[in-house]
């Protein structure tokens, strides 16, 4: 990627969606082992990955200290965080995103919580996400509203033939890469005697930690599980490209089965299960009813009224992270997102990064990421000049680490402008 920091050098001519991800995963030689992982996992990327996304909001917003005069870029996902940062009322929020389908579901979002005719509706859509009524609602109110590039997604046919559209009759949430990999999970678990809902039953922590050492403990070390997880390209339905891989077991210092048994553990057993509505996604492929399981924010009743009235403080856009600000007049941001784009990123597209953040932040900006492994990423590989111009907050970031419910990092990096 080009590191120039003034927008044109990244307007010489629009991208595909397929040329923006393989300018941000492509690192290996082609005819490399890493560089043909790289192009498999570019390949499966091009669908829709994230039915949700899989990052605590809650943890982002104590990080990000919202307020009404913030203008906000993230990397949109599955766009459940995009849609919740709405409940703390910034002034704009800009959602970017390589993958056009990831595009097409915020865009989706946005216009069912505008067209909607209640909050009743609007939850049955996204928090049942299997309704056949969802699919009427679309057709009547929602498509009406939609842009034709998002329209022709949701009404495109998938390989079975039927429109996309009607997944939200189908439980939405086992689709994509990665529901398709937790539902997959799940199954396998089953075949090896292992019943992944019953610690959504348990009433304490202490119910939640014996029924992982019976039901889930074991699952890991069985030798069919560890040889499945030693291939790198069996995480591709969890959107970790090769790279990552090698980040989460320390470059071959550890077993990826010892990982994911120890994140696993991590979300059956530090939080209440009842106010954890990833462990239900990850071990039962749904939100529950209203009342029976925890929600995302941008899903709680007494949300509905605000987000509704927001929605038109978002902007969703097929981009590049850095070519978007590269666009943007110097400090005209305040708070950025990245999730965990920076576990796939080299030095020369980080430190583009953060020279575009760095210029178009406001004094007081922040900046949030998630890694694989415990540590920042960014001493001694972005340019100390840059570096020194923000300052890291160990404490806020070890905070919201620890409540952070999704579980599946390693760290969580808070990191704001002087």
């Amino acid at each position: 990627m080009a590191t120039a920091s003034s927008a044109s050098a990244y307007e010489i001519m629009p991208r595909s969606s397929t040329d923006l991800l393989r300018e941000a995963v492509y690192q290996g030689p082609a005819l490399s082992r890493q560089g043909m992982l790289e192009r498999l996992f570019t390949f499966a990327f091009r669908s829709m990955v994230y039915p949700q996304i899989w990052e605590d909001p809650r943890a982002d917003m104590k990080a990000l200290q919202i307020t009404p005069a913030s203008r906000i870029v993230t990397i949109a996902s599955g766009g459940c965080n995009v849609m919740s940062y709405l409940t703390a009322g910034p002034a704009k929020i800009y959602a970017v995103d390589l993958n056009e389908t990831h595009v097409a579901l915020n865009k989706l979002k946005l216009a069912a919580v505008r067209t909607l005719p209640n909050y009743a509706t609007f939850h049955r859509f996204f928090a049942h996400a299997s309704d056949r009524r969802n699919v009427r609602l679309y057709d009547d109110l929602i498509a009406p509203t939609l842009d034709g590039d998002s329209r022709a997604y949701w009404e495109g046919r998938d390989i079975t033939g039927r429109r996309r559209i009607t997944r939200f009759a189908r439980n939405f949430y086992r689709y994509g890469l990665l529901g398709h990999f937790i539902t997959s999970a799940r199954a396998s678990a089953r075949v090896l005697g292992i019943d992944t809902q019953a610690i959504l039953k348990a009433e304490t922590r202490d119910e939640q930690r014996a029924l992982f050492q019976l039901h889930f403990a074991p699952l890991f070390d069985k030798k069919i599980v560890r040889w499945v997880t030693s291939q790198r390209a069996s995480l591709f339905g969890l959107g970790i490209p090769p790279a990552q891989y090698d980040a989460l077991c320390d470059n071959g210092a550890r077993e990826m089965a010892d990982v994911l048994k120890e994140r696993v553990e991590r979300l059956a057993c530090d939080f209440d299960i009842a106010d954890n509505y990833f462990a239900w996604q990850a071990f039962a492929g749904r939100y529950g009813g209203e009342g029976q399981a925890p929600l995302p924010p941008y899903l709680e009743k007494h949300n509905f009224a605000n987000v509704r009235a927001r929605a038109d403080r978002v902007t969703v856009l097929n981009e590049n992270f850095v070519h978007f600000l590269a666009a943007q007049p110097a400090e005209s941001l305040d708070r950025f997102v990245l999730l965990d784009a920076q576990d796939w990123m080299d030095d020369g597209t980080l430190n583009a990064l953060w020279r575009e953040m760095t210029r178009t932040a406001r004094p007081g900006a922040r900046v949030i990421f998630r890694t694989a492994g415990p540590k920042t990423i960014l001493p001694g590989r972005v340019m100390p000049d840059l570096l020194a111009r923000w300052t890291y907050d160990p404490k806020t970031s070890a905070a919201c680490f620890a409540m952070d419910r999704s579980a599946i990092y390693g760290g969580f990096h808070l990191y704001t402008k002087g």
